[in-house]
This record gives structure tokens, sequence and C-alpha cells, in this order.
């Protein structure tokens, strides 16, 4: 993956905004926001290669050896094949689990639990999880290190700017993810043959169409970049991506090298997927439901993701995962006679308990007697087992488990004493179990060798286990085949199922009688299910689908069977859909005799069958091409030390008039260390003189789950007004030109914090010291209106206001776990509570309290709320002291149709009060502020679009806003009959408008709005660039 984070961070550059440039927030501020937690303190070293920084920490120091290793080997690799070096070396953080890659500052941002990896822009880092599997994490650092070549194609060696950005991150998703999947998979791939298999039946697209987010990037990019290469050779591929830099275009590129239009590229690719998947039509079952019932799909009222099916030791009831609820993926109680889900036993969208769900690499496993299910999840950045009680559907215990990284496919001993499991430590993956009675835990397995999916026999004698120890080499680090294999639990000891000498065999699960194992296999190219017995060692095919059994990815488990009934339940892959089907034939759950589905050819490789100079499949196969000792890398001690990020576009402006010669001009840096706990960001701006300096200097830290900073700056406001008429001076008529410049000076210092408790809560402070001038100066020019010399140039210094130094310390306590639609929130709660004492030329204190709930009665319609108070309370001369501004009501996100500029001069009716009291009751040194919003998207609606949000980011909307400000005296500016609270009065509007997501970058609001307290103004059009509170 590409990277095209805390919130610390994102804070210290806002208040700089105007010297960001490209690292602006994006369009949810930081006011809210979901919470990066370093929950761990990592002590990271240096070990270097010929090429390479590994950044790694003791935990996964072995672990780490290997993977410079792997980078050696893949760098040899890439070099060859896309006939290039790297200009500097190329840093790699390694992280010893997902649940602490989550938690790197090297990228901003949240990361989700599908990243696999990132390679980042500005620092050119490699930033990755290692997976457990030797052959899963070589396969993701292959993956990243492409697009480390990528981006040196693609770019110019020096720092990166606005000036200075690789090609690479304008290209397309499919050219960029899709290439790098295919120099690290290579051209057999069974889990992609299986999705081009089944879009082939339908309508496939060409190659201008690959950018539709239908098209899942890497899948369908490796594929075309197979076909590519396997047509026109591998070499063809460092060709078009060189091409790509000149052109900066993909489709450009392509027909440059290939020398023939895209749209004839796109007629040879869907004839040879034709060519290689359609003759397997006659030869196998497309359709899942040969074998059993639709449980679990659209049809059903489940949606399109349903995956980690297990069944009840009855068979009558099963757990499963899915995205029905459209937020999130969470866990699910059906019947499993008709599909009918029962119970929702997780809400990860919106609890912050469970970090992560484990969804694309585990299941769940119900005890013996069908009460408790146990998963395995994150919470805290720790892994923990939990266990639900299937009648209540609480969890009834849970077990955490700090020492190890990431916790999968638990299952009970058949006693229900101990869960056994695999689990993800120091970057490798071994087997576990744990004593739910003494609360200890035994481990099964220490090695670096792949042990995944146990699955505990009937008699509680054996534990049936997914590895690849009896083939892989962790001397050349050569990948081994996944195999099933049995362990005793008591002596430690593993055998080795013989099944197939090709091909993988995971997802074991024990028939009833305990004497006999199904498994799903891709031995013949396509992932089915098959069934083997222990004591004569036959094997027989359970299904032969066209498209296959499968999770997520080719490792995901896929099918469960019931303890103690003849039934099982699969995943299969439909129509772009993952969809489960149960089994209860006899016959079909014996199996037949092997069936050979080969058609023409392999159905795991991807097309032409015919390859020209098939380099990367033969640099794939040898695991010796490029793979240095570890005798000469060195380990070195890391010390954070800033570098260059980015540097915002710099400029430079002049002009000249009477009134004197204007220069201005700009820029901004950003730094960081490697691991990006230390940030600096510093920022000039010049406009005409020193006095006209804007400047900032800011630092985060954000090693820790403290996150603290410090930030300096100083930002000149200048307002001026001209005026000319005619006069005379000494007698003669003159030209008088007077400029009128008012300045204000806010210079500050300011120490920040943050704590975060969780994701969705944190504890923000900061102490701030702040120094305000003010200054004024009329400058006069008169000039003879005949001759038009100059008879007068005087400047004139005006009296202002007093200056001001204050000292204000905040807290605030910040909560969200809301969920964004396209413009706005659609479903959670926020709010914020925060106040601040103020000391100094002025004592007062100001007060936030702002609360948001949002909730969906009936989807796609949203019910948002808002309440929310500001204030500044203490002595009326300080808190409503005429150098603060006034608060005003009537800002575009707060009351709309009161907006500053939609007043006309006609609107103020002049009273002994106030010479215009409609704008003036607007204003005051509290706010009282009440919304209601009613919003969907249209689209969506109408089921235009891939899902309920449409097709548009678009969102209609229908409002009332109501609100009071006032100050500490009764203004007298009520209108008669006007409602009246505290000493302000209550304005409020209604209309209906809105909101389009502008590529990401704005949200664009249009609204028809009626304010019912402008009686010389009626419904007009109100526009802003505002998200939806």
């Amino acid at each position: 993956m590409i990277l095209k984070s805390a919130r610390l961070r994102g804070a210290l550059l806002a208040a700089g905004v105007w010297a960001v440039g490209l690292a602006a927030p994006p369009v949810q501020a930081q006011y809210f926001g979901r919470n990066k937690v370093q929950y761990e303190d990592f002590q990271f070293d240096i070990l270097r290669t010929l090429h390479f920084d590994i950044y790694s920490y003791p935990e996964e120091r072995e672990a780490a050896v290997m993977v410079g290793r792997m980078a050696e080997r893949w760098y040899a690799r890439l070099s060859r094949l896309l006939d290039h070096e790297l200009h500097h070396r190329q840093p790699i953080i390694v992280y010893a689990s997902h649940p602490h890659f989550e938690q790197t500052n090297a990228i901003l941002g949240n990361i989700g639990e599908g990243t696999g990896g990132v390679t980042e822009l500005f620092k050119r880092r490699v930033v990755l999880p290692l997976a457990g599997p030797l052959e899963e994490s070589d396969h993701v650092l292959g993956h990243e290190l492409a697009h480390a070549f990528q981006f040196d194609i693609t770019g110019d060696p020096g720092r990166v700017s606005a000036a200075n950005l690789p090609v690479a991150i304008r290209l397309p998703l499919w050219f960029i993810e899709g290439m790098a999947e295919y120099l690290s998979v290579g051209p057999v791939d069974p889990h992609t043959a299986m999705w081009m298999r089944d879009a082939a039946r339908g309508k496939l697209p060409g190659i201008t169409r690959l950018d539709n987010g239908r098209y899942f990037p890497y899948r369908w990019g490796q594929s075309l970049w197979a076909y590519i290469a396997g047509r026109w050779g591998d070499d063809a591929v460092g060709h078009i991506l060189k091409a790509s830099r000149r052109t900066r275009d993909a489709m450009a590129a392509i027909q440059r090298v290939v020398d023939l239009p895209v749209d004839s590229v796109s007629e040879g690719w869907h004839s040879a997927l034709h060519a290689a998947f359609d003759p397997l039509i006659p030869l196998t079952d497309s359709a899942p439901s040969t074998y059993g019932v639709e449980l679990l799909s659209k049809a059903t009222g489940s949606g399109g993701l349903n995956v980690a099916p297990a069944l009840s030791p009855d068979g009558r009831k099963v757990v499963f995962m899915s995205e029905r609820g459209l937020f999130s993926i969470d866990i699910y109680l059906a019947d499993a006679e008709t599909g009918k889900v029962e119970r929702k036993l997780t809400e990860t969208a919106l609890d912050p308990h469970f970090e992560s769900l484990q969804f694309i690499n585990s299941a769940g496993a119900w005890s013996a007697d069908g009460t408790r299910f146990a998963v395995g999840a994150v919470s805290g950045g720790d892994p923990l087992l939990s266990v639900f009680d299937i009648e209540t559907g609480n969890v009834v215990r849970e077990v955490s488990l700090p020492g190890l990284g990431e916790v999968f496919n638990p299952t009970w001993s058949p006693d229900g004493r101990y869960l056994a499991f695999s689990a993800n430590v120091a970057g490798f993956s071994d087997l576990f179990a744990y004593d739910l009675a003494t609360d200890s835990l035994r481990r099964l397995t220490e090695d670096a060798f792949a042990d995944l999916q146990p699955a505990w026999s009937p008699d509680g004698s054996r534990i049936a286990y997914v590895t690849d120890r009896f083939s892989a080499d962790l001397a050349t680090l050569r990948h081994g085949r996944y195999e099933v294999a049995l362990l005793d639990p008591v002596s430690g000891t593993s055998q080795r199922v013989p099944a197939f000498d090709r091909g993988k065999a995971i997802n074991p699960q024990w028939a009833p009688d305990g004497q006999s194992l199904y498994f799903l296999s891709d031995q013949s190219g396509i992932s089915n299910i098959y069934r083997i017995s222990l004591a004569t060692q036959e094997i027989t095919q359970v299904t032969n689908l066209y498209a296959g059994v499968t999770g997520i990815t080719g490792l995901s488990p896929a099918f469960s069977t019931a303890a103690r009934a003849s039934r099982l339940v699969f995943t299969a892959y439909q129509r772009g859909d993952y969809q489960v089907y149960r089994v209860d034939d006899a016959d079909i759950l014996a199996g037949r005799t092997l069936i050979a589905a080969n058609g023409n050819g392999d159905p795991a490789a991807l097309p032409p069958a015919v390859r020209q100079q098939p380099k990367v499949a033969a640099m794939l196969d040898n695991p010796n091409f490029g793979l240095p000792s570890s005798e000469d890398f060195t380990t070195h001690d890391y010390a954070p030390r800033f570098s260059l990020d980015y540097v915002s576009q710099p400029y430079l402006v002049f002009g000249s008039d009477r009134f004197g010669t204007f220069i201005g001009g700009g820029a901004s840096l950003f730094w960081s260390d490697m691991l990006g706990g230390h940030n600096l960001a510093t920022a000039l701006q010049v406009n005409g003189s020193l006095h006209d300096v804007s400047a900032l200097v800011g630092y985060t830290n954000l090693s820790h789950r403290l996150n603290w900073g410090f930030a300096l700056q100083q930002i000149p406001y200048v307002a001026g007004r001209f005026a000319q008429y005619l006069d005379t001076t000494g007698g003669q008529l003159a030209v008088f030109e007077q400029l009128l410049r008012y300045r204000q000076i806010n210079r500050d210092a300011s120490l920040l914090g943050a704590y975060p408790f969780n994701r969705i809560q944190l504890l923000e402070f900061w102490v701030v010291y702040q120094n305000v001038t003010f200054d004024a100066e009329l400058r006069t020019i008169a000039t003879s209106y005949f001759t038009g010399a100059t008879l007068l140039d005087v400047r004139q210094e005006l009296s202002t206001l007093g200056g001001m130094h204050l000292g204000s310390a905040t807290a605030a306590l910040v909560y969200d776990n809301a969920l964004f639609g396209w413009t706005s929130p659609i479903l959670g709660q926020r709010y914020r509570f925060e106040l601040t004492p103020t000391v100094g030329s002025l004592t007062y204190a100001s007060l936030l309290a702002d609360y948001r709930r949002y909730l969906m009665p009936a989807k796609p319609f949203t019910l948002a709320g808002r309440l929310m108070h500001y204030g500044r309370y203490g002595p009326e001369s300080s808190a409503e002291d005429n150098r603060l501004a006034p608060l005003f009501l009537g800002y575009t996100g707060i009351v709309r149709g009161y907006d500053i500029n939609s007043f006309a001069f006609g609107e103020c009716q002049p009273t002994a009060a106030s010479s215009c009291p409609s704008f003036d009751r607007l204003t005051g040194s509290k706010l009282l502020v009440g919304n209601l919003e009613v919003r969907f998207p249209p689209l969506g609606l109408l089921g235009l679009g891939p899902n309920l949000f449409g097709a548009v980011p678009i969102d209609l909307l229908g409002f009332y806003d109501a609100g009071v400000a006032w100050t500490a005296r009764d203004r007298g500016l009520c209108d008669t009959g006007q409602l009246q609270v505290f000493t302000g009065c209550v304005v409020s509007s209604a209309g209906a408008g809105l909101r389009l997501n502008f590529l990401g970058f704005a949200i664009i609001e249009i609204d028809r709005v009626y304010p019912f307290y402008r009686p010389l103004k009626g419904g007009h059009w109100q526009f802003s660039f505002t998200p939806g509170f």
C-alpha cells in the first residue's frame, strides 16, 4: 500500500495552516477525531545491511535479521527486473504484530486492520508488521519494496516538495498496487485467479474503467500486469513504469511501450481470461447451491461479506462475521436452518473495547456444550480471548495476553478447560494453550515455522493444525507449503498428515467420528474442501466449485463442521460476494473421488498460458538469488535525529505604488525523525515589513502514550482603509489620499499535551502565554491637482487599545465514536467539555460544552442533534473587554441564515440601544446553540450506487437551528414578542440544503435558509465550506 497522525501533530499544523500547504488537515478537523494510542514504549535499534536500514526492537530481533536477508533478496530481484538501483539507503520499520504496527508514528492517521504495510511518501519509509508465517511476511515486504522502487523511478532524488512529487502517486491504484502485487507474487496466484474466474462469467471492464472503486486494484491490477508481462515479457513492466514518468499518464505509458491502443490491450486481456477459465465451467460446479442451502448472503438479508462461519456442536446455530450492519465487521449469531440472524454479539464501530476481531485471519469456536463462544480479539493494544455466553450475548470471560502479539482461531478442549490458539509472537506464529481453571498459559510450539488454525479433536488427544515446517527452509528462507499436522498437546510432538504434493492444505476441521479430517486445498488450482481418513489416508473431494471456497485471503478460515451432527457450512466466493452455504447431504459430506479440474492448464495461473521471458516467476522460485548471509549486518543504537520531510511551495511577490514598494514571501518546512515520534514545523511569511512577519516553530513528541509539544508563533493581523478627496494645502488645490493601517500582533508560547484513554476518548491540556499589541498609522499624501507634484507626505501614529499579556491553562475531555458518512457524521456521539481560566491583563474563564448525537432510526436517514454552550465568565470588565472579539452566533456552522456577509445596510433599523439591533443581537460574551438536522444520501436511498451512500458523495438535509447570544447586561435588542433567554434574544432558522464532498478535500454546503428574526430578509441561499456538525 502506498500512502498518498496523531491528533497533536495535526493540531500543531492546523495552528500554522497559512503555511502548511500539502500537510493541511483533512476535511474532518481535530476538534473531534479518533485517537492513535501509543500503548507501548518501543526501544528501537537499527540493523544495517548493504542497502537497508532495518528499524526494529529487541522482541523481534531474530525476525528482523530474516527481514534484512529477505529485503536484500528483494532488492536483487527488483533491481534486476526493473533495471534500476535505488538512489538512497532504504529505511524499513518493522513491527512484531499488527497491533504494534497500528501504533506507529511514521504514518499519519489511524491504520485499519486490513492494511498489511505502507510505503510513505516523505522519507520513503517502508513500514510493516510481521505477519507470522514467513511466506506472508516476505510477500508484504516484497510488495512494499516494489513501491519504494516505483517512487524512486518516477521521482527525483531530492527532498519531497510541492514541486517534486513522484509521478507514482498520481497513477491509478490498479497500476501501482497491481504492479507491486505481480512483482511480489508472480503470475501463479490461486486467490487472484479465483477473482478473475468469477468476474469472467460477467462483463469484464476495460483498462480505462479499472479506476472505478468496484474493481479491487490489487486483484485486477495483478491480473492485467500478469497479462502484459506474459505477452510482452517481464521487462515491459519496468519499461512502462519508466515511461509513466515521462508521460505522467498510465494509458499513454502502456501504449508507448506495447505499441498498441489501450482498447486493443483490453481486448487481448479479456480474450486470454476467457481462454484460460471458460474451459473450467463444464468441469466444475458454478453454483455453490449445488452442495446445499444458501444460508447467509445478500439474498437472505445478511450483506455481501459473510466469513469465518462456525457451527455449533449440534449444528443448529452458526456464528459468523459480516458487514451486514454496514459500518463495521461484527460477530453475529444466526439460525443454521433458516439463516435468520438472532443476535449481534459485537458493535465494534461504536464500542471502543474491541479494537480488532481479527476477521481477516481468524474464526471463533464453540465450547463442546454449545453454551459459550470464544474469539480472538485486540483491546487496549493487547490480544485477548473473549468468551461470549450464547444465551445472553454477553462477554462472560476475558483473558488478556499482553506477552503475545495477536491471537487467532481459538479451539476448545472437549472438557471445556483449555483454549488452544495460534498467536503471533516476536514476528512468528506458534501454538499455545490457556488453562481457564488455573489461569496459566502453556506454549505448545516455539520456532520460526508457521503454526496456524488449531482444531482440537473430539477425544482431546490431538490438535490438528496448519504448518509449513515440513517443507520450509529457514537457512535459505524458502517458503514451505501449508500442510495439516497433528500435535500431541502433552508431549508436543507433531505428525504430518499426508495429503497432496502441491498447493496448500489449511483450515482443518474434525468429522464427528474423530477419525477423519476435512480441510481446504487448492491442489487443483481451485480452493475446495477435501476429506482425509486418518487411518487409511484416503482422500475424497467434497466440493468442486468453479470459483472456490475461500475467506477474505487465501489463508483465511472458510468452513466449519458440527461436532455432533453431519453438517458443514462454508464460505464461497460468488459474483463478488462472500456467501455462506450449508451442507447436510451425507453423500456430499463423505466426498467423492478426486476430480481433475485443469481445463487447458493450471487454474491458479493468470493468463496468458504461454509467457514471454518469464523472469519474475523464475526469480520468485529461486530462494537463493540475491540472498545474503547475515554475517556482515551490523546493529546500531537508534538516536532520534531530525531530517526534512517536506518543503511547501515557496513564494515571493513584489509590488509598488505611490505608498511605497511591497515585498513578501514565505515557505514552511516540516521535519521529523525516522520513527515519527519527534516532529518539528517551521514556517516564515513576510508581508512588506518586519512588523508583518508571521513565524511558527512547533514541536511535538509522540513517542509515548502521553503526547506533548510546544509552539512559538507570531501572527500579525493587518486591516486598512483608503480614502481620496479634494482639498487645499498651502493655498493649492490638491488630491488628498489617506491610508489608514491598523495592526494587531499576537505572540504566543504554548505547551501542549494529550493523553488518550483509548481510541475514542482523550484528555487534552495546554498552557499558553499570549502577548497582544495594537498599533495604527494614518498616512496622508497630497499631490497638486494641476501638476501632480507631491505637496505633502505625513505619517501619523494613532492611539489604540492598550496591549495585553494573558496566561491561560486549558483542560478538555473529548469523546468521539461517531461514524462519518459522505459529508457528516451519521451514527454515534461526540462531546467536548473544555475549561480555560485566563489571568493577566484580563481575568476570566472560558467554558465550552459541546454535545452531539447521531441516530439512524431507518437507513439511510440520520437524525443529528447538537447542544453547545460557549462563554466567557468573570468580571464584566474582563469577560466583555473591547479587546476581545465578541462571540458571533451567525457563523454558517452555528445558526444558519444570519451570516455576516448576508446583512444589508437597509436591515439596520436604529434604536436608542443600537444602530443595528438585528445584527448586534447576534453577538455577546456567551452563546447557547441547539441544532436539529435530518440528513440522508439521496442516491443511496434510490439504490443508485454500490452501497447505502450511493454512487456520488451527496447528502440532502433539512434543519432547524436556534441560538442565543448574551452579555452580562440586557442591551434591549429584542423585537417585540421575541423570546428572551438570560439577557439575549433567541434567533432561529429552518431550511433545506445539500452537502457535497468535493474529492475528499472540502465539504461544500448549499442551503435555502429561512431566518425567523430578520423581518427584512426572507428566504435566501447560503453557501459555505462546512462539514455537517
